[in-house]
């Protein structure tokens, strides 16, 4: 089914070549900011992560930005189709060639991560799950320079990939402030990181997150994360 209905909107997902998954709504519930006003969201298909961020920053506006064109039309569908609408905005272009008059106190992503993997047979899922060597250190310089001050990064990525992304983004004098291991259960190796980046030198915070408690038995901890916006919660 193309229609995905969380309890204060939906998300057609008709074009999109990554579909609603789990790595997009932890990330969707889990970045933070104590009071943003302006968020990016990098790399957005079907627009469920601005819609979640929409939901939970009533006062931000969100912005996403899209390399698909299919799933850019859909993100603003979707957009123009929830109450949030007049805070949502999308741009069909790649992030290094994004631009705004101002900066951002979030952003956040859930990229492309298989670099130098074998390349699906599908171009545009390519596009979506894939990124060529450079892509993760164009996508911390590029954050860089959109970021306010006192503003914060929000990623979910591979164990590997997320250490890559943080010794990258140390040379732009960007910390680790906070890092969430994401588990399927408690007696699984982390299979995700949820990382926070800050300017400046942090302190960090560190957690884990169990996705399942048994056998499709979602833990409380996930239920509670997610029960503003999942139905079935």
């Amino acid at each position: 089914m193309s229609i995905f209905k969380f309890k204060q909107f939906e998300v057609d997902q008709t074009g999109c070549a990554m579909k609603i998954n789990t790595d997009g709504v932890l990330i969707g519930a889990m970045a933070n900011h104590h009071a943003p006003k302006n968020i990016l969201d990098i790399g957005t298909g079907t627009g469920v992560i601005a819609l979640m961020l929409a939901q939970r920053f009533p006062d931000a506006h969100i912005h996403a930005v899209e390399i698909d064109g299919q799933a850019s039309e859909t993100a603003g569908r979707n957009f123009q189709s929830s109450v949030f609408s007049d805070r949502l905005s999308i741009s069909y272009i790649a992030i290094e060639q994004y631009n705004h008059n101002e900066k951002f106190d979030l952003i956040v992503s859930n990229p492309p991560f298989f670099v130098n993997d074998l390349k699906n047979e599908e171009i545009r899922k390519g596009i979506a799950r894939h990124a060529g060597e450079d892509f993760f250190s164009l996508l911390v310089e590029k954050s860089n320079s959109l970021l306010a001050d006192d503003g914060q990064i929000w990623l979910i990525l591979p164990v590997k990939k997320a250490d890559e992304v943080i010794s990258i983004a140390s040379q732009y004098d960007l910390s680790l402030a906070e890092r969430i291991h994401i588990h399927s259960d408690e007696n699984k190796p982390t299979f995700r990181q949820v990382i926070c980046l800050k300017k400046g030198k942090m302190l960090l915070k560190e957690s884990d997150f169990n996705i399942y408690q048994s056998l499709k038995e979602h833990t409380t901890t996930y239920k509670e994360l997610l029960k503003d916006f999942f139905l079935a919660f």
